[in-house]
């Protein structure tokens, strides 16, 4: 801010992208204010919305564009400045700085609550023998809940979900408001990462030493090799500290990998090596690759033929039938 002070020629509106706790472009404000005080400008809240490995395509067609402002001018700066998107309808938000900071926090919270919703109702569902996609398709249909972000599976992960839960929870304990919705979610995404291990020992045992297994996915999500806050990372360190070693392979994420888990597992070049003389596949993400495997080549692969699918991407049917 004190940098963008010291080159202001003319008026300018500073826009800032990033997930800022709330509160940050008023403190922007004044630092520049303090820095050149004679300068000619305002400060714009423009929050991204984009995807990890669908970015431009969320650029180029935003649900939404939230723009908080406080002066009429800086809002027709802005809205020129995207004018260029307005190819198809869409429309712009403006409201003030504190709401639209707001507005991708609590946005991302949403979405990781309907993560954590569907992983309890996962948990519940497998007690009385209900199937969960069936039950998260017949709540998505409704148009008032939607079926996005209903998949169940070892818990949310990635750069944003996580340290945006915790940021506005404890935005909240800083304004002496418990969030307790959000307390929960962040609750359950821990404890899910943690099922898939409590399954495994179910099967094999508490002490898992001599066991091998291998891995289908390591980043958090496809088409990203982001390894931050990975289920991944969670459930092998879980495997190792219980005696057990692992394969893994990840179309693109196994370099990231290292970073955290280092020479402690081993890395295969492609999906059929990674099951190699394993006791088990364990389905970690989702990619594209691994939807629709040679489950012939799989069962011959591995030492028996068992799979733990911790994105419920298989037909129990199907596999069972396979053997």
């Amino acid at each position: 801010a004190e940098e963008i002070a010291n080159a202001l020629t003319g008026y300018a509106v500073i826009v800032t992208k990033s997930t800022v706790p709330v509160g940050t472009n008023r403190q922007v404000k004044q630092v520049i204010r303090k820095t050149t005080p004679d300068a000619d400008f305002d400060v714009a809240s423009n929050p991204e919305f984009l995807r990890e490995g669908a970015a431009i395509d969320d650029f180029m067609r935003p649900d939404r564009v939230v723009v908080g402002v406080q002066s009429e001018r800086a809002a027709e700066v802005i809205a020129e400045v995207y004018r260029p998107l307005f190819l198809r309808d869409f429309p712009i938000v403006t409201t003030d700085l504190e709401s639209a900071e707001m507005v991708k926090y609590a946005a991302n919270a949403f979405l990781a609550t309907k993560i954590s919703f569907i992983n309890e109702i996962a948990a519940l569902c497998e007690k009385v023998g209900a199937d969960v996609q069936s039950v998260a398709r017949g709540m998505g249909l409704d148009a008032r809940i939607g079926p996005k972000f209903l998949n169940a599976g070892p818990g949310y992960g990635g750069s944003c979900f996580p340290k945006d839960v915790k940021a506005l929870v404890r935005t909240g304990r800083e304004q002496g408001y418990e969030l307790r919705i959000l307390q929960a979610v962040e609750d359950v995404n821990d404890d899910q990462k943690l099922v898939m291990v409590r399954k495994i020992k179910a099967h094999f045992g508490d002490d898992l030493t001599g066991r091998h297994f291998a891995f289908w996915g390591l980043s958090f999500k496809p088409e990203t090799d982001d390894m931050r806050e990975a289920p991944s990372v969670v459930i092998a360190n879980e495997l190792l500290a219980a005696g057990a070693t692992v394969t893994a392979y990840d179309p693109v994420a196994a370099e990231e990998a290292k970073h955290q888990l280092g020479d402690r597992i081993q890395y295969a070049v492609n999906a059929y090596e990674a099951l190699t003389g394993v006791d088990a596949l364990l389905l970690i993400t989702e990619w594209r690759e691994f939807r629709v495997p040679n489950w012939d080549r799989v069962k011959h692969a591995l030492k028996a033929p068992v799979v733990f699918d911790g994105r419920n991407i298989y037909s129990g049917a199907e596999l069972r039938a396979a053997g």
